[in-house]
């Protein structure tokens, strides 16, 4: 098994794609020592493998799942000598479209991966960033995490709240010696953006927003704000600048961004 040998670590879910796989191969070449967890095991395989010998190990990981946990935090722990500078709680699902066409089911799923996972990342991992001197855990949250995004309406729940715990962990983690941080996306060119009302569905997310003509921001510049939100003193992270005038405007004219998220809202069509 590879180890670290001295190198910062950092322990990285849904590390088989998106900003998660980008992350890695940011932070391996600046001499970091990853951990690539996701239930893709044959994109954290292609991964690892572009990061060289020596660099990553991988594990099968469903953020769902504490059992998952323990055992990935065990391995992650011998290859590092029980340390962890940085847990990324990245992993994320969503579904696109509106709220009665999205399935109990599917909401579930939704919730569960985005707060759930997160949650159980942050209680598994514990002992570790408590056994590491300046260890962080940055969590993906997301624009929908500022205002609440129409026809993205769970998703968008479920980033309020991984802001909310972050924020709060922040507060609590003080004494610890362990910050806590957020990445807040606009829309990355990642997996994610092919979300649909359900698995298999035509229309995705992804095509709306090129006919309605939104930018869609380059991976690599999601990973460099993680590599931010590892290191800075802030504690969120807005990656595209209409992420930061999402935030500017929220702050300061909330009461004129609500009613433009309203106009912005699609009639709905008969099927």
């Amino acid at each position: 098994m590879a180890t670290a040998n001295g190198r910062k670590s950092i322990f990285i879910t849904g590390a088989a794609s998106g900003i998660g796989a980008e992350t890695a191969r940011l932070f391996s070449k600046r001499g970091w020592f990853c951990g690539l967890y996701d239930v893709n095991t044959a994109g954290l395989a292609a991964v690892s493998e572009e990061l060289g010998t020596g660099n990553s190990i991988t594990g099968k990981l469903d953020v769902r799942s504490r059992d998952d946990w323990a055992l990935a935090v065990k391995s992650f722990g011998e290859a590092t000598g029980g340390k962890m500078d940085v847990l990324f709680n990245n992993a994320g699902v969503g579904r696109h479209g509106w709220l009665e066409e999205i399935s109990g089911e599917d909401n579930d799923w939704v919730i569960d991966v985005n707060v759930k996972g997160v949650v159980n990342g942050v209680q598994a991992c514990l002992p570790l960033l408590k056994a590491t001197p300046g260890a962080r855990i940055v969590n993906t949250a997301s624009t929908a995490g500022i205002v609440g995004s129409p026809r993205l309406a769970v998703y968008s729940a479920t980033k309020f709240a991984v802001r909310g715990l972050t924020e709060a962990l922040d507060a609590e983690f003080t004494e610890l010696g362990i910050r806590v941080t957020s990445l807040m996306p606009w829309f990355i060119d990642t997996p994610i953006l092919d979300m649909g009302t359900q698995e298999g569905a035509n229309v995705k997310m992804a095509d709306e927003l090129k006919e309605a003509g939104q930018n869609v921001y380059p991976v690599s510049l999601a990973a460099e704000r993680a590599w931010d939100a590892a290191h800075g003193d802030a504690i969120h992270y807005m990656a595209g600048k209409d992420a930061q005038r999402m935030k500017f405007m929220t702050r300061w004219v909330p009461g004129f961004i609500l009613k433009q998220v309203k106009k912005s809202v699609p009639p709905r069509t008969e099927s």
